[in-house]
């Protein structure tokens, strides 16, 4: 009997995984719990392919005129990127540029689900919880990427077994020039 290929897709929030490991974490006294630190997308691909095999890596990522290199250097590391149309508005004297891509990153996880054994999800949001939940019960369920261990939903705490932290990885994923 021939051994079935594993096919092994990821599911990547991009905004909440960067800004999740970037974000320094306090307590209400101002004490630092966490020291924030940039992401290398390009090792971070290279990771995930290395260590668990990762065919398929799809970015959701908000569109903003002007980012193009960026995206070009996304695509060229190796990622599938899914844009989402950005909003723009100002809060308190601050420009906001909102993108939020949940349903994508649920609707493309669906899409694609019959074409993968398992795939890995990297997002810490409580909003995936009916996808994580989904996904478990159709043992399809690899892993759950979470940016910052300080900081994700309560929600996702009953799959705490399919946890590896982002925030964990910094000797291997920090970006450096």
């Amino acid at each position: 009997m021939a051994i079935k290929e594993e096919i092994i897709y990821a599911f990547i929030d991009s905004q909440n995984l960067n800004l999740s490991v970037q974000n320094d974490i306090l307590k209400p006294t101002g004490e630092v719990v966490y020291r924030g630190w940039k992401p290398d997308f390009n090792r971070f691909l290279v990771y995930l392919k290395d260590k668990y095999k990762v065919q398929k890596a799809f970015l959701f990522i908000g569109f903003v005129p002007g980012n193009e290199s960026l995206y070009k250097a996304l695509q060229e590391y190796g990622y599938i990127l899914i844009f989402k149309p950005t909003l723009e508005y100002s809060k308190e004297k601050k420009k906001i540029i909102k993108g939020n891509v949940d349903a994508e990153l649920v609707l493309n996880t669906m899409i694609e689900f019959p074409n993968y054994n398992e795939c890995i999800i990297v997002a810490g949001d409580g909003d995936y919880y009916c996808l994580i939940e989904y996904l478990e019960k159709q043992e399809k369920l690899k892993l759950i990427f979470i940016p910052n261990k300080y900081s994700h939903s309560s929600l996702l705490r009953k799959y705490s077994r399919f946890f590896v932290y982002v925030s964990d990885l910094k000797g291997k994923l920090e970006y450096r020039k």
